[in-house]
């Protein structure tokens, strides 16, 4: 046993391109995972990566095992994961992550949902609004918002969700009426860096793309982007789930209201290296199933 945990360390360090990721993948400290890898090393009588402080590669010998010990790790998966689709009760661990903000959306809620009333599934989920190495970080799955870039992951469109263009009562009454698209070339804008800077704005078929030309203030998270702009620094589109409670109290206000911004997808993400893993299945499926109809 202790060889075969050895092993799927072996790929975990492998995987995720140091000793301190395949850390916080399996959940074990650093000195444990070294721990593994040279007793495994001390039994082939070679090192197995070329150790330096900015990188980790594999020797040849490294290199030579590492199909023999993936196939290992994937059959050991394979098996845990058919008795959880033949268990009536799913059981097991998933490690996923999703954008930080949105506590309200119906994202959030359906895994919250899915993880009460599957109380022998561990979940671990960690939140980001900028994207993960799902392979290097040790992830299942995750959701993603938006247009996806090209990658390797495999992806399945599970929703969608709608936009608003928002600012704060103050900073409207200290400028002119926004009447048309046309206006917003004047105003203040808070970027994001995570988003592109076009805009893109539709009514009755007719569609327009801006990209503004005033940003007051460009930050890395939504959340921060919506404190700005409660705090009136300019506009910005929040999706609805962030946007509508302060709507409804009057702390925001919808700039040009009769104009549409594009609804985006809902993805749910997972590495291309192995046979999915049911519970990912299992959860994508049941988020799919709690989201609004459009």
């Amino acid at each position: 046993m202790d060889e075969y945990r050895a092993l799927a360390v072996f790929v975990a360090v492998h995987d995720a391109g140091s000793f301190s990721g395949a850390g916080r993948r399996l959940k074990l400290s650093t000195s444990v995972i070294s721990h593994h890898v040279s007793k495994l090393e001390a039994q082939v009588g070679a090192s197995l990566f070329f150790r330096s402080t900015r990188s980790l590669s594999l020797t040849p010998e490294g290199q030579s095992i590492l199909p023999a010990a993936r196939a290992m790790v994937a059959a050991a998966k394979e098996a845990l994961d058919i008795l959880t689709e033949t268990s009536t009760q799913p059981a097991g661990a998933l490690r996923i992550t999703l954008p930080a903000f949105g506590e309200r959306s119906p994202l959030h809620r359906a895994i919250l949902r899915f993880t009460r009333e599957h109380p022998m599934v561990a979940v671990s989920m960690h939140t980001s609004d900028h994207p993960v190495d799902l392979v290097k970080e040790g992830f299942d799955l995750a959701f993603r918002l938006g247009v996806l870039r090209d990658s390797a992951l495999k992806s399945k469109r599970i929703g969608t969700f709608g936009r608003k263009l928002v600012a704060s009562p103050d900073y409207l009454a200290g400028r002119p009426k926004i009447k048309t698209p046309e206006d917003l070339q004047n105003c203040d804008f808070i970027s994001m860096a995570m988003l592109p800077n076009a805009i893109a704005l539709v009514h009755k078929g007719e569609q327009i793309s801006f990209v503004p030309e005033h940003v007051r203030l460009e930050v890395h998270s939504l959340s921060s982007a919506k404190s700005a702009i409660l705090e009136g620094l300019g506009i910005q589109h929040l999706p609805n789930s962030e946007a509508d409670a302060e709507l409804a109290d009057g702390r925001l206000i919808e700039v040009l209201p009769h104009w549409r911004l594009p609804d985006l997808g809902i993805y749910a993400v997972w590495p291309d290296i192995g046979p999915q893993k049911h519970l990912s299945r299992r959860l994508i499926d049941y988020v799919k199933a709690e989201q609004p109809k459009p």
